[in-house]
């Protein structure tokens, strides 16, 4: 089998976001006060439950989420998700693949990570838009070849910034930033111990 390639285009339009016009910002920089003067407040632990719904289907829920010692019960079923394969890969296609979903977090923290670094850099952005593609072979997946990982073998995100006022190279300093920056790029690329035990 040919390596196959799942592949997401997600586009964010983030409007400008100077740190002084912003209040969202500006609320972030008191979060990062914060965080300075009481370390604690950025130890925080995020939950989702899910259910089997037949074949390769999932419905899940955002559950509560614990920040500085203190659960927030709020985002309980909050927000649901649903999941499924394509008809191709032993599903029915009737929602976004776990493989895209991966791409969709990419994405959204990018987007995240780069309005808050703009904002800090006095950056007004206009618009910003990602597109992002994912490499797997499921080989591994299927067991007919061993020495394939099941996972995601390469992803490469392409990011469309907008922003008439800053030059390409501080562009491109910010997105070096993002890269090192972004919580989720830093999940994809280093080693998270995972643990799963059974119930």
């Amino acid at each position: 089998m040919q390596a196959e390639t799942t592949m997401i285009a997600a586009a964010s339009h983030v409007g400008a976001c100077r740190a002084s016009t912003s209040p969202h910002f500006t609320e972030g920089s008191s979060i990062t006060a914060a965080v300075r003067a009481e370390p604690k407040l950025g130890q925080a632990t995020i939950s989702v439950n899910g259910s089997w719904q037949g074949g390769v289907r999932l419905a899940a829920q955002t559950g509560a989420m614990t920040q500085g010692g203190e659960r927030d019960e709020t985002r309980v079923a909050k927000f649901a998700m649903s999941s499924d394969e394509p008809a191709g890969l032993l599903g029915t296609d009737t929602a976004v693949s776990p493989g895209e979903y991966v791409l969709q977090a990419l994405a959204g923290c990018y987007s995240a990570t780069l309005a808050a670094l703009a904002s800090v850099q006095g950056i007004e952005l206009k618009s910003v838009r990602l597109e992002l593609e994912g490499d797997i072979d499921f080989r591994g997946f299927l067991g007919t070849d061993l020495s394939v990982r099941p996972g995601l073998q390469q992803v490469r995100v392409r990011l469309h910034v907008d922003a008439p006022d800053a030059p390409r190279e501080q562009l491109e300093e910010l997105v070096a930033l993002v890269e090192s920056r972004s919580p989720i790029r830093d999940t994809l690329v280093n080693p998270v111990d995972v643990v799963t035990t059974l119930a």
